[in-house]
């Protein structure tokens, strides 16, 4: 695939900027217009002047090459004398807060809950597309004669109308500096957007992008994405080229520079996880595949970067060149894939609460978090909860194998005093309850936190319904008000609650008492046992018994989440990866039931542990595509590491076309050589240019932790 001589330069010039950012000031000045030019204003007014002011003397950086105007910078930037504490862009105060609580210090410092932060979010950008800041300050001023006498429509309106000012002179100084430089074809453009509706591709991608980085300013959260890029940007294309405005090759090439430009200002941050998601459906279930589609595959498979992150939506009836393209992807995209199946998720959606229409528009948030762009608020990933440890806490007691200590927090009778079985899961299922339900409470504090530290006014001017209601996302704005949190280790649960059914009180292989034993004993002078535990049942080997139980862990997590009704109306929902959490969250545990020895590693989101994977890739899919995917409405990923020997076109694409067949909704893996990734570990410098899939997201191998190298390289490579 070959580079343009501009686009070899505007690559070589960000990757420059990249590594050595200009000094800027943003973080400065928005404090300092806090603490000294807007004190006296009430709290809301003072956060929208205060941002505004630091969007409008952002610096303006253009270089003659540029199409694409506009450019921010996170690293270096100049550090604030004093903090103004009436903004909170990482509710740490929060957080800091709730850490004097014993039940929180414990949950999070055994792996138990860990709560995350806002972000992950995509927002209706075409809106300023399609009616230009102009239109959407229309909308304000209707909204305030609607609600006349409602102070909190009031300020978010007018907080809105701060912001698209902003915006709106930030932008007119790009015009004047390319007026400057002679530019007079970017400065035209830029005078017609955001203010005015787009009219061309090239306007439409402007229009696009200089929103983009001022939301980020406004919102700088890990996971926040542009959604569906091709599907919002095609109609203008389409009209280009139907009146010869632009070609394909101009528009990949203006592609090309938009990437580029996203991974210059995320260069060092990997897991940031801006995506892209292309192809997908119309509402009417017809496939929204589009020539932008199959552009932006190839432009991001030019480039040696990580941003944004681009993914494959796959509609049902998908065009054959397009699953083509996205068995090309897996295999050549340098481990960068992630494949969704339409059919599944907005399946998912529906049956949990979303419209069909809603549905469609689907997108990843970071990772692999589903939601649907420019409807739902920002909490679609609020942490995980280490279900394999849990499970430990609730067979001993509340007693920690690996640090050998009692928590004070989990006091549940313990397996040695168990009956049969079912009285056991019984144990394990109510102490689940207990505990998510106190993390989803929690949520509902840090969105009332939130919405009035960070009420985000330009970015929820663009998420449905809050212009509709006069109220930011988090003050009841948005239409789908839910809670995304992540099991992590559903495999490791399944199998050892089938090792300890079997093995205490279906086939009495061993007592209760026995197997805490060799459990606390990491099976030091209990081989025979542990032999014995190996060779029960897997989830993976596509044994009914073992992969119903997987299946009926997470029915009863699911609905443990889904009866949960939140501060405005919404639930939880399961948002099932793994991220980078699989060493960190093993290196808790204690030895398993089902053999595992303390300490390793757990399996990737729902995919069958490697270990446990013994009857090839084709069984452990079987198993996988038993659970009730229907149940997943914040996504399931899984993880399918390919041995090189394995991934041909044919064979890929077989694979996760019968994987969406059977009900699977996320594909996902690696096809690297392990002694390459060896190699790369002993000397880093040579091997810069590796990038591998972590869990979820993509990142250069040598700048991964060595545990997260070595459960990348220890991963089950399937080669038949």
């Amino acid at each position: 695939m070959e580079i343009s001589n501009r686009m070899k330069m505007v690559f070589e010039e960000s990757r420059k900027k990249a590594i050595a950012p200009p000094q800027t000031s943003f973080a400065y000045d928005i404090h300092y217009a806090a603490l000294h030019l807007y004190s006296e204003l009430p709290k809301w007014e003072k956060q929208a002047r205060s941002m505004a002011y630091a969007v409008t003397n952002q610096e303006v950086f253009i270089e003659p090459y540029d199409k694409i105007i506009g450019r921010v910078y996170y690293r270096g930037e100049k550090r604030p004398e004093a903090y103004c504490s009436d903004f909170d862009f990482n509710t740490q105060p929060m957080l800091n807060a709730k850490k004097n609580d014993l039940a929180y210090d414990e949950l999070c410092r055994y792996q138990i809950a860990t709560y995350g932060a806002p972000g992950h979010i995509a927002w209706d950008w075409n809106v300023i597309l399609r009616r230009g800041t102009d239109g959407l300050r229309e909308r304000c001023v209707s909204g305030l004669n609607r609600h006349k006498g409602d102070n909190e429509a009031e300020h978010f309106y007018n907080g809105v109308m701060i912001m698209l000012d902003a915006i709106e002179s930030w932008n007119e100084k790009h015009v004047q500096r390319l007026i400057e430089m002679g530019k007079t074809e970017e400065a035209e453009i830029c005078r017609q957007v955001p203010k005015h509706p787009a009219r061309t591709f090239r306007e439409a991608i402007q229009s696009f992008y200089i929103q983009f980085i001022t939301v980020m300013k406004e919102e700088p959260d890990g996971g926040n994405s542009p959604g569906r890029l091709d599907y919002y940007l095609w109609p203008f294309l389409e009209n280009d080229i139907k009146n010869g405005v632009c070609t394909l090759e101009e528009a990949e090439e203006l592609v090309e520079e938009l990437f580029v430009r996203i991974d210059e200002r995320l260069y060092y941050s990997d897991a940031w996880v801006e995506s892209v998601v292309l192809g997908g459906s119309h509402p009417n279930g017809t496939s929204a595949v589009n020539p932008l589609s199959y552009i932006m595959v190839r432009a991001y498979m030019k480039y040696d970067i990580t941003h944004p992150h681009v993914y494959i939506r796959i509609p049902k009836n998908a065009p054959e060149d397009f699953l083509d393209l996205a068995a090309d992807y897996i295999i050549n995209g340098r481990n960068r894939a992630q494949l969704l199946c339409d059919e599944a998720i907005i399946k998912a959606l529906v049956k949990n609460g979303v419209s069909e229409n809603d549905a469609v528009d689907y997108f990843c948030g970071g990772c692999m978090e589903v939601g649907i762009q420019g409807r739902t608020s920002d909490f679609l990933f609020t942490g995980y909860q280490n279900i394999a440890k849990l499970l430990e806490l609730c067979m001993t007691g509340g007693y920690c194998l690996k640090k050998q200590t009692q928590l004070t927090y989990f006091k549940t009778k313990p397996l040695t005093e168990c009956n049969d079985f079912e009285e056991f899961y019984t144990v394990f299922i109510k102490e689940a309850e207990r505990v998510l339900t106190e993390n989803l409470k929690y949520q509902d504090k840090l969105s009332e936190y939130v919405e009035h530290m960070r009420p985000a006014y330009l970015l929820s001017s663009m998420i449905d319904d809050c212009l509709t209601k006069g109220r930011n996302m988090h003050g009841g704005g948005a239409r789908y008000h839910d809670y995304g949190s992540s099991l992590v280790g559903i495999p490791n649960a399944a199998d050892a609650l089938i090792a300890i059914k079997k093995a205490v009180f279906d086939d009495k292989i061993c007592t209760a008492h026995e197997l805490m034993k060799a459990l606390s004993a990491d099976f030091v002078g209990y081989e025979a046992l542990h032999a014995k535990l190996l060779a029960l049942p897997k989830y993976g080997q596509d044994i009914p018994e073992a992969d119903e139980m997987a299946a009926r862990i997470v029915t009863d997590m699911s609905r443990i989440y889904s009866s949960y009704v939140n501060r405005f109306g919404g639930s939880g929902k399961l948002v099932l990866l793994t991220f980078r959490y699989a060493p960190a969250a093993g290196a808790i545990l204690g030895a398993s039931a089902d053999g595992r020895r303390a300490g390793a590693v757990i399996a990737q989101s729902i995919t069958p542990q490697c270990a446990s994977m013994t009857k090839g890739i084709t069984a452990a899919m079987n198993s996988c595509t038993v659970l009730p995917f229907e149940l997943f409405s914040g996504g399931a990923s899984t993880m399918w590491d390919l041995d090189p020997s394995l991934a041909t076109p044919e064979i890929v694409k077989g694979l996760f076309t019968t994987f969406f067949e059977q009900g699977g909704q996320i594909f996902q893996g690696n096809v690297t050589d392990v002694q390459e990734l060896k190699s790369a570990q002993l000397n880093p410098e040579h091997y810069g240019h590796i990038l591998v899939r972590v869990g979820g997201y993509s990142a250069r191998f040598v700048n991964l932790s060595k545990d997260i190298q070595d459960d990348i390289i220890n991963r089950l490579r399937h080669n038949g």
